[in-house]
């Protein structure tokens, strides 16, 4: 039997997580991350993790297990939430749950574990893990959870093997159903909290009102693409090479050569991000408005009318080759070479068919079909069957 850390939330996903591995019959020690400490710009006007901790230590208690809480909220915003004002300032949408994984969850929450004297560290992810005995070493392999409406494997996207190695998901079998129906067995107090929402480790917030914590407001204006202007996608002739065209499908439109309208106000670009539809104020118009552009140079935001106006879909995105990593090096392709695989470019998308093009200068993400905001800064990710193996930062 091993000894184990678990991340324990407060949340019914990481309780089972420990239910199951205390069952099992390892030495389970329960940590509880204390990430954040600032009230402005959440909607509850309070830390979430002021009842979360309540409730990870009565759920500790019932199983019996020791309980101890790390405070890494010095890490947590220089890692996560600065890079996060810092890519918002660009005109491009991070993803901090992504970055939270990487950066303190499996970094320095599992040094934390470690001290404690873990041989694992177990969370609550719906993701299940797999190792391969090799003749040079194990590798281990990234699987999509079992449950199809709750898989979290695109949220560990950035994380390496060594990372891997010392991970443990304990629930990534189970239906989401089945958790909650064992920890209703179990008396666990956690078995009917709802589940976590907004960012992580930060709760629900209002977007805008949180990021001008450090970003500026200027006013600015929101113009209307007409429809049946298309002067912006790009031209693709037959005598392109391949690398060109895949550059062409990939660059930002440019709409400020489109026939446009203004139909209100802003007060800052960077507050919004490509595919918003709601917080926009834009009124009167036949078919609901989309930010289908951002031009931070100028301060201006574009829109367009109805969720299939061309402005809103790219068939192929560009990631800076420095932002490639791969889960799995052995399977990393260079310059040349291409991978048939699936792709996910935000959390819950069906995977979509697209084939992977490393070049000299960038990596290429080509889909057979052409994909609704493609938004630079976001995570997209790359899967050969149920595998996960590899991810990289969409530039634009």
């Amino acid at each position: 039997m091993a000894k184990i850390v678990v991340g324990l939330s407060g949340g019914v996903d990481s309780s089972v997580a420990a239910y199951l591995l205390k069952a099992q019959g390892h030495e389970v020690t329960a940590l509880f991350m204390i990430n954040w400490h600032d009230t402005e710009g959440t909607l509850s006007g309070d830390c979430p993790w002021h009842d979360d901790v309540i409730f990870a230590e009565l759920v500790a208690r019932k199983l019996g297990i020791p309980f101890k809480t790390v405070d890494l909220s010095k890490p947590y915003r220089a890692r996560v939430v600065d890079y996060m004002f810092s890519e918002y300032e660009k005109g491009r949408t991070p993803n901090p749950d992504v970055l939270c994984n990487r950066e303190v969850k499996f970094d320095v929450f599992m040094e934390e574990a470690f001290k404690l004297g873990a041989e694992y560290v177990a969370t609550g992810h719906y993701c299940r893990k797999e190792v391969i005995e090799t003749g040079n070493g194990n590798l281990y392999r990234l699987l999509a959870g079992t449950d199809p409406g709750k898989d979290q494997s695109y949220f560990l996207c950035q994380l390496n093997q060594e990372q891997l190695s010392k991970a443990l998901f304990p629930i990534g079998h189970l239906l989401k159903t089945e958790v909650r129906r064992i920890a209703e067995e179990q008396g666990l107090v956690s078995s009917k909290k709802k589940d976590s929402q907004g960012i992580c480790f930060i709760g629900k917030v209002d977007l805008p009102v949180f990021l001008q914590q450090k970003l500026r407001t200027q006013d600015g204006i929101i113009l209307e693409v007409d429809a049946e202007d298309e002067s912006y996608l790009p031209v693709i002739t037959p005598e392109m090479s391949a690398e060109e065209k895949m550059k062409c499908w990939s660059k930002p439109y440019d709409f400020s050569r489109c026939k446009t309208r203004q139909v209100g106000k802003h007060n800052g670009c960077w507050f919004y991000t490509l595919g918003q539809r709601k917080g926009l104020q834009v009124g009167g118009r036949e078919k609901p408005s989309f930010v289908i552009g951002i031009d931070v140079l100028h301060n201006i935001v574009y829109t367009g009318q109805g969720s299939d106006h061309r402005g809103l879909y790219h068939k192929a995105l560009k990631i800076r080759n420095e932002e490639v990593h791969w889960i799995r090096p052995d399977l990393s392709i260079q310059p040349g070479d291409s991978l048939p695989c699936e792709s996910r470019i935000r959390y819950r998308q069906p995977l979509q068919k697209a084939t992977l093009y490393p070049t000299t200068e960038a990596t290429y993400l080509v889909f057979e079909k052409s994909q609704k905001s493609i938004t630079p800064g976001q995570f997209a990710s790359w899967y050969c069957g149920e595998e996960l193996v590899g991810s990289g930062v969409i530039d634009g």
